[in-house]
């Protein structure tokens, strides 16, 4: 019976011994990746939202944390206490990941070698692994009783995710607050109708024709996903494209007038071909590499791209003749802090105005002009940063620029119909309460000929999840939000839409 007992402690004993031992080789590795690339774990830092305006500190405190528990865990004396130390930081760092995925704009990585190469579901798994691992080698010490060790390493926990919650908290208000604009919000202007689930979350819109809806995919760029715009149907779709050794990296699919455009602006490259077979028909090699495309005909293309001569963010155009025409327009885009960050935003096409608009992330500007890109109007959304408030941290070795987590976001997700642009905001004006940002999307609407603001609404959704993209069509509103589709209906009193049930001005 003693040996027994001799041989279960003897087997608590080794398995505490290798949990220490596993944490030490972890704690070991991971400061010493971010500290033999100091500068890229600075700068990562930097770009997060909770810890940027702590990077400097942070970035020698972690990996400090991280040598002196692996010391402590080598020594038999302090393992107790620095196991608990060793569970509470990974706590810490599983809050954070968790956070910043599901609750931020922001999806910065700064663990190091090869944990860096983890996606972001197994980083969380390996996470908790290890803090499962913390708490069974506490209990198996056995130097409290189980009841006490349970409730202090819930304790733990709860200071742990508590600490970063508040971090989250207190920068994100920062972030968000502007009390110098008031929204206008209506009673209930919109009401939300089917919801369609997609197993998936890399989907996004594509384009449309008569009576559905088109979602590319992602992760998978030659598969079309067709949705009845009343949800009702579904079917998918394969383009074929012909056979070649190009190396697409980052190609996607818009549709205009029943006709598909597959482009890769790395390459580049663009097929187009009609949407009744599905067969690229012809191809294009324009010479110039481009950021994002739109076509406003089905021979031609708005474009952003990226100059060669400064880094800036420039707009052009491609005219798809027998050799493509480019025509690059430098001096629309301004921005007179970095060239890149300062002018960022989204493009689109306007069918029913035939506009072209491009709307900046970090300025409270959009313009609006012809599809060649001339007539150009200069347009504001309610916010009142004018100059970008952006962060711009730059890797010495590399010369790679990146944006900082200080950095303000004006406008988001964009999308326009008719007369109208709906922006998504994150920015909260006056009197607007902070909680509302967990499970609704602010959208605020502009009507592009009278140059002012309309008002404001609310997209309720699952708190879990956020908003990807929205499509605007007619009074229909469809958004995807998380791996689900969306769709809501804009009351006629609200907006006007004096030709949206007409055939040809919907493209059908």
């Amino acid at each position: 019976m003693a040996f027994a007992v001799l041989n279960k402690e003897s087997l608590k004993h080794n398995a505490v011994v290798a949990v220490s031992y596993l944490f030490v080789l972890l704690f070991l590795y991971a400061a010493s990746s971010k500290l033999l690339d100091f500068e890229t774990f600075t700068v990562q830092l930097a770009q997060s939202p909770l810890l940027s305006a702590y990077a400097g500190i942070i970035a020698w405190l972690v990996p400090g944390i991280e040598i002196g528990i692996a010391l402590l865990l080598v020594f038999e004396r302090f393992r107790l206490l620095a196991l608990y130390a060793a569970f509470t930081l990974m706590v810490m760092f599983t809050a954070y990941i968790y956070i910043i995925l599901n609750y931020s704009d922001f999806v910065p990585c700064s663990c190091g070698g090869v944990l860096e190469k983890l996606s972001w579901t197994q980083h969380l798994i390996f996470n908790v692994v290890f803090i499962i691992l913390a708490g069974v080698a506490v209990l198996l010490t056995g130097w409290y009783r189980s009841k006490k060790t349970l409730f202090l390493l819930a304790t733990l926990a709860i200071f742990g995710i508590g600490t970063v919650s508040l971090l989250f908290a207190f920068s994100e208000k920062k972030m968000h607050r502007n009390n110098a604009f008031q929204r206008r919000y209506l009673h209930n202007p919109i009401r939300n109708n089917d919801t369609l689930a997609l197993r998936y979350n890399s989907y996004y819109f594509a384009g449309e024709a008569g009576d559905y809806l088109f979602l590319g995919n992602l992760t998978a760029p030659k598969h079309i996903m067709c949705v009845s715009k009343n949800l009702k149907d579904t079917n998918f779709i394969k383009i074929n494209l012909p056979k070649s050794e190009i190396q697409y990296r980052y190609p996607r699919v818009r549709i205009i007038d029943s006709i598909f455009f597959l482009f890769d602006g790395t390459v580049p490259i663009i097929h187009t071909g009609n949407i009744n077979d599905w067969v690229v028909d012809k191809t294009f090699y324009p010479l110039a590499y481009f950021t994002f495309a739109e076509p406003t005909s089905r021979n031609s293309l708005a474009i952003r791209t990226i100059s060669s001569e400064t880094g800036n963010n420039i707009l052009g155009t491609i005219l798809l003749d027998t050799v493509p025409v480019v025509q690059l327009k430098p001096d629309i885009l301004e921005g007179d802090l970095d060239g890149y960050f300062d002018r960022d935003g989204q493009l689109f096409f306007n069918k029913q105005l035939r506009k072209m608009l491009y709307v900046y992330y970090y300025k409270n500007e959009f313009l609006v002009m012809a599809p060649d890109l001339k007539e150009i109007q200069v347009q504001n959304t309610i916010d009142t940063i004018k100059t970008p408030q952006i962060d711009v941290k730059e890797l010495r070795s590399t010369q790679e620029i990146r944006l900082g987590g200080k950095s303000v976001r004006v406008n988001g997700l964009s999308a326009t119909y008719g007369n109208y642009l709906f922006v998504h905001s994150n920015r909260l004006g006056r009197y607007e309460s902070d909680e509302i940002l967990g499970y609704a999307a602010i959208i605020d609407i502009y009507s592009i000929q009278d140059k002012a603001y309309e008002f404001s609404f609310y997209l309720y959704h699952d708190p879990k999840e956020k908003l990807l993209s929205f499509w605007v069509n007619g009074r229909k509103i469809y958004a995807l939000i998380g791996t689900s589709l969306y769709t809501y209906d804009i009351k006629k009193s609200n907006l006007e839409f004096p030709e949206d049930d007409n055939p040809l001005r919907n493209g059908r």
